[in-house]
């Protein structure tokens, strides 16, 4: 599955902040943009949020922007039922 996300570094805790009708993500990481730790920690925090495991989520572009293209090792259906959820409880 690709998915949009756009990351805003620096936060006060890791966060879904907003789910976009197109299926983007806004994500708030408490990590900062340096070193590559938010890019780190975004692929955790996406593998927390959609239940996969360590290495199931990988930066295929963006890795120095704060809009990034994401690769989720899960099935349309699962993450189509998963985003439903983030967006009832935003």
């Amino acid at each position: 599955m690709i998915l949009e996300v756009k990351v805003k570094p620096g936060a006060g805790k890791d966060r879904i902040l907003k789910v976009d009708p197109s299926g983007m993500l806004e994500v708030a990481l408490k990590a900062k943009a340096e070193k590559n730790q938010a890019n780190e920690s975004l692929c955790r925090f996406m593998e927390k949020i959609f239940n996969l495991a360590r290495g199931s989520v990988k930066i295929l572009r963006g890795k120095t922007q704060r809009k990034k293209t994401l690769k989720l090792e899960i099935s349309e259906e699962e993450f189509l039922k998963k985003l439903e959820e983030l967006a009832q409880g935003l």
